[in-house]
């Protein structure tokens, strides 16, 4: 039964070396991928776990929203939070 499934037990991934490499990026992009969305669920200002409570954007005013921006001081830009 398992023998057209070759590289996918630890004994034949033995003999079939040249998969390691594809095992690991696959597994690291799922650990990435992973990470990513667990900070986008608790770190996104979209995201509100706490059903109870005014919603309010004051808290992000002034914070990077953006993960990755190079080039870009945030310490002066103007705040583009909408006060309410």
């Amino acid at each position: 039964m398992y023998q057209n499934m070759q590289g996918l037990s630890l004994s034949s991934l033995k003999k079939h070396k040249a998969l390691i490499p594809l095992y690991v990026c696959v597994g690291a992009g799922c650990i990435g991928a992973t990470f990513y969305t667990l900070r986008l669920a608790t770190r996104n200002p979209d995201v509100q776990w706490n059903r109870t409570g005014e919603i309010s954007n004051e808290e992000f005013r002034g914070k990077q929203y953006k993960f990755y921006s190079p080039g870009v001081d945030y310490n002066k830009l103007e705040d583009v939070v909408p006060k309410y």
